[in-house]
């Protein structure tokens, strides 16, 4: 098709991919006067955000004095600081400190998102100054999915990890009560189940939850309040260059019905499209290596290509080493593997390398764990994978990955899909055969965690050691909410792949989150954000929430620049009224 027959569009503002933090900057743009389009390259919208927990991480902010604690910009800032060790620039921890709390504000003001504190969901880190044993995280309260009617179909659906029995949604509080088993627990189980089997109409259309939670009640009411904006979202719409004229980004083009579409941009593009983890070439070239795409937990979609083109214009990137990493197991038939987020906190499991030793706090924080993975098979040349194994108590009481508790779901009745993740044998010496582990190396492992589980003190890795930990240890157990004894037969193994949640790395930005050249200089009308920047918490993980809430947080930041700068205005004086005419002036930058 030639130039002048290929169909143009004109906004002022352009987004590339549809998570929190990409819908959140469309819904600044609009409420800014703006007019905007966000661009999806799947047919369903909510990206990453959608299977994710949904928290954010946000120091200083306004549920906290609600709750009757305090939080000071000094301390967030000390504790930033102690994370990312020097490698983020103070300029773009500053941004996010003093914005963070306002996008909060604005997001619970204009849109359908609400958000609570929570109060004992520590900061990853303990020991480090500044740190706060709850609080800065915050959870997404329900949202109906009936307020999205079509379009509740075309929300990514939430990771079926993250719903009790594949189906019934539930919020980070409420699971952490059924998990601990608090009191009240059963009711709150009964009253979910019964909500969600006593939902008739939801029923006959779909075995969906309209109850939307974590992920899904944060890309819903995004996506509610994009709908009441009336901007619009196309779905199937990958891009695929990036248009420039005289050293300034000034569109897209994307693919729509076989065909490209120019879209222009007349104020800027934002990129939010994700990480590069779903690509696998990307991944050799830059991730510590044994790596494979199939061990992420996140949607097949996010292949990097924002990245790429960024990289075509002469973008710099950062980070792209890391990974936002989480164990994961693999379920056959699934699009991606499970995150295993809590399993670990509880007593009565040992995680172990293939000699059978042990090398990490099995309840540290999931982006430590990986980590610890890759620097002890540096060593030993066997820990990528590593074993979780347990005994028959821990397989009765617990859930693990897919799997629920034995009390609810005996061995003989775990569905065909979860049965390869689980190896089970009546001995230690039987299980390590079958898992190819050293036999002796995990019968003293294990005989290590029985003595660490009668005194309550892990004497190599300190787990059940602080308030991080023990969130999610089981307090019915003693001393150590965190350890128990592994000695009642048969024993059980889950192989833990070396996964994530994304990657860390991609095109570095400035205070504003307008993309910089390997010179330093910004490139103008290009903005990236999210898992498409490189992450303003370096190679560190400080709590949880803290992808989403950069995300969004820099999502506003760039709709408040596009909106405010004289510059930005100036500069669009190259773009036609006339789309038609303005195209011949662009050309193309291929990824």
């Amino acid at each position: 098709m030639s130039e002048q027959q290929t169909q143009t569009y004109v906004f002022d503002v352009v987004v590339v991919g549809s998570g929190a933090g990409g819908m959140l900057a469309a819904c600044r743009a609009a409420d800014r006067g703006l007019s905007v389009v966000v661009l999806e390259k799947s047919d369903l919208y909510g990206g990453t955000s959608a299977v994710s927990g949904g928290g954010i991480w946000i120091p200083c902010n306004h549920h906290i004095a609600e709750l009757g604690a305090t939080d000071t910009r000094e301390a967030a800032r000390t504790y930033i600081d102690a994370c990312t060790k020097g490698v983020t620039a103070t300029d773009r921890i500053d941004a996010y400190l003093d914005t963070a709390p306002e996008m909060l504000r604005y997001v619970e003001a204009n849109t359908p998102v609400r958000y609570e504190a929570l109060p004992k969901y520590a900061d990853y880190f303990q020991d480090l100054p500044g740190s706060m044993p709850g609080y800065r995280a915050l959870d997404p309260l329900p949202v109906d999915g009936g307020s999205l009617g079509e379009e509740f179909v075309r929300l990514r659906e939430p990771s079926p990890g993250t719903l009790i029995g594949g189906r019934v949604a539930v919020t980070s509080k409420e699971a952490h009560m059924l998990l601990s088993k608090a009191p009240g627990y059963i009711g709150l189980a009964l009253k979910q189940f019964g909500r969600y089997w006593f939902d008739l109409r939801a029923r006959s259309r779909s075995r969906r939850d309209r109850r939307l939670t974590l992920g899904n009640a944060l890309a819903g009411g995004l996506r509610r309040a994009l709908l009441d904006r009336d901007v619009p979202l196309w779905l199937n719409a990958p891009m695929s260059e990036l248009l420039e004229a005289d050293g300034r980004v000034t569109g897209v083009v994307v693919e729509r019905g076989g065909e490209g579409v120019r879209v222009l941009a007349k104020r800027g593009v934002i990129l939010a499209a994700g990480g590069f983890e779903r690509n696998q070439a990307m991944r050799e070239r830059y991730l510590p290596r044994p790596t494979q795409a199939r061990w992420s937990a996140t949607p097949p979609n996010n292949t990097g290509d924002a990245i790429a083109v960024g990289l075509k214009l002469g973008a710099q990137i950062a980070l792209m080493e890391h990974v936002w990493g989480a164990p994961t197991v693999h379920v056959d038939h699934e699009e991606k593997q499970r995150a295993l987020f809590v399993e670990r906190n509880l007593p009565g499991c040992v995680v172990v390398n293939g000699l059978g030793k042990r090398f990490v706090n099995e309840a540290a924080p999931y982006s430590e764990f990986v980590p610890a993975m890759y620097r002890d098979h540096a060593q030993t040349g066997a820990c990528v994978p590593a074993w979780m194994v347990f005994d028959a108590q821990f397989r009765h009481k617990y859930p693990c990955g897919p799997i629920m508790p034995g009390a609810m779901m005996p061995d003989s009745r775990i569905p065909a899909a979860f049965r390869s993740l689980l190896y089970k044998a009546d001995s230690l010496a039987a299980l390590a055969a079958q898992i190819g582990v050293d036999a002796q190396g995990l019968r003293d492992t294990v005989a290590k965690m029985n003595r660490y589980a009668a005194t309550g003190i892990d004497e190599e890795f300190a787990k059940g050691g602080n308030a991080f930990d023990t969130y999610y240890g089981d307090p019915s157990v003693k001393p150590n909410p965190c350890l128990a004894p592994i000695e009642t037969g048969p024993f059980y193994a889950v192989r833990i792949d070396a996964g994530d949640i994304g990657t860390k790395g991609g095109l570095l930005t400035d205070a504003r989150a307008r993309v910089l050249r390997v010179d330093g200089t910004p490139i103008a009308g290009l903005y990236a954000i999210g898992n498409t920047s490189a992450s303003m918490m370096g190679a560190s993980y400080p709590g949880a929430g803290s992808t989403l809430g950069p995300a969004m947080t820099f999502g506003y930041i760039a709709a408040n620049h596009l909106a405010d700068s004289e510059d930005e205005r100036d500069g669009v004086s190259s773009i036609s009224e006339s789309a038609r005419a303005a195209s011949s002036e662009l050309r193309g930058v291929t990824p």
